[in-house]
């Protein structure tokens, strides 16, 4: 034992609360080594005396936030604070975001399912064998507890983004809120609704804004605060373990798995297929961008948030606001 604990003690890392230890080497480096010390000893060995010295395998956990700041705590309550005026007054409130793509095909799916044989799929997730490429965008209605995913096919781009919520304001917005004038929509700060695109403000003005006739106020997570947007962990990951561990041969089966997804608090799911395409790198010209913020609005952040609003930064809550005219 002591020979061994020698051999490990360059070598070890531990938790301080719980005693558990962890070492680089592996059972059969440390057999070698004290075999060549005159001590033999079999690696299964070497692995029930490491579990007596309350050593144990480990992976790497994803546990530091790098974008750290004092500022965190109080952007959160002004994000709740803005949820909940818009609740009380009754105006939507949705979180929206985009899942990974998925290649629609006979292909591996991450997880286990019940059943006396294996499900034979493809040794490799080539493309060229896929029906296509399932993109979904979600939005979590939170005042309902409704989801709703646009499956698309072509590119998650910002105006697949923006016709998706669209979809959403068409065939439930309006109907569960009849007097909606404001739409309050939570989401990351990247991606296919980055607060740097250009074409996600663009639409979002004219398609929502100026068609609808009601104000859009958006407000982006900052930089590594993502997993608090409450459509992944509310609806995403649902999704993800209702699908768990079965092939997406085709568009009707994802659209059927999205649809069942469900929670004992009550979550309902419905999706759509949008087949339309969405072409890449569309340019919006500075006479087509919308007016960003009111002076009032950039006032208010200048007060709250100094002295940055660039969340890439890791300060301040980026803000939108988009009325019709």
């Amino acid at each position: 034992m002591r020979q061994l604990e020698k051999l490990l003690e360059d070598d070890t890392a531990g938790d301080p609360m719980t005693g558990l230890k962890w070492a680089r080497k592996t059972t059969h480096t440390l057999s070698e080594e004290l075999t060549a010390q005159e001590l033999s000893v079999c690696p299964n060995t070497v692995g029930r005396l490491l579990r007596v010295l309350k050593f144990s395998l480990r992976v790497n956990r994803k546990s530091i936030a790098e974008t750290r700041h004092p500022d965190r705590d109080q952007q959160f309550r002004y994000l709740a604070g803005l949820k909940a005026d818009f609740l009380l007054r009754g105006q939507p409130v949705i979180s929206v975001d985009s899942k990974k793509r998925e290649l629609v095909g006979n292909f591996k799916n991450a997880g286990a399912t019940y059943r006396r044989q294996a499900d034979p799929v493809f040794g490799h997730d080539f493309r060229s064998l896929a029906e296509g490429v399932a993109l979904p965008y979600g939005m979590l209605d939170l005042a309902r507890n409704d989801g709703y995913v646009v499956v698309g096919t072509s590119h998650d781009t910002a105006a697949f983004a923006v016709n998706a919520i669209e979809l959403w304001l068409a065939t439930y917005g309006w109907w569960h809120y009849p007097n909606m004038t404001e739409l309050l929509i939570l989401c990351d700060a990247g991606g296919s609704n980055s607060y740097r695109t250009r074409l996600w403000k663009y639409a979002l003005y004219q398609r929502l804004a100026q068609e609808h006739g009601i104000t859009i106020t958006v407000c982006h997570y900052p930089s590594g605060a993502s997993k608090w947007n409450p459509v992944d962990h509310r609806l995403f990951s649902f999704i993800s373990l209702n699908w768990a561990g079965v092939p997406l041969r085709s568009y009707d089966t994802v659209l059927n798995y999205i649809r069942r997804t469900t929670t004992r608090t009550g979550l309902t799911v419905d999706a759509t297929l949008d087949m339309d395409d969405y072409p890449t790198r569309v340019k919006v010209v500075d006479d087509q961008h919308p007016p960003a913020r009111d002076p009032a609005e950039v006032e208010l952040h200048d007060q709250l948030l100094k002295p940055c609003l660039d969340p890439a930064a890791g300060v301040g809550v980026s803000k939108l606001f988009l009325t019709c005219t």
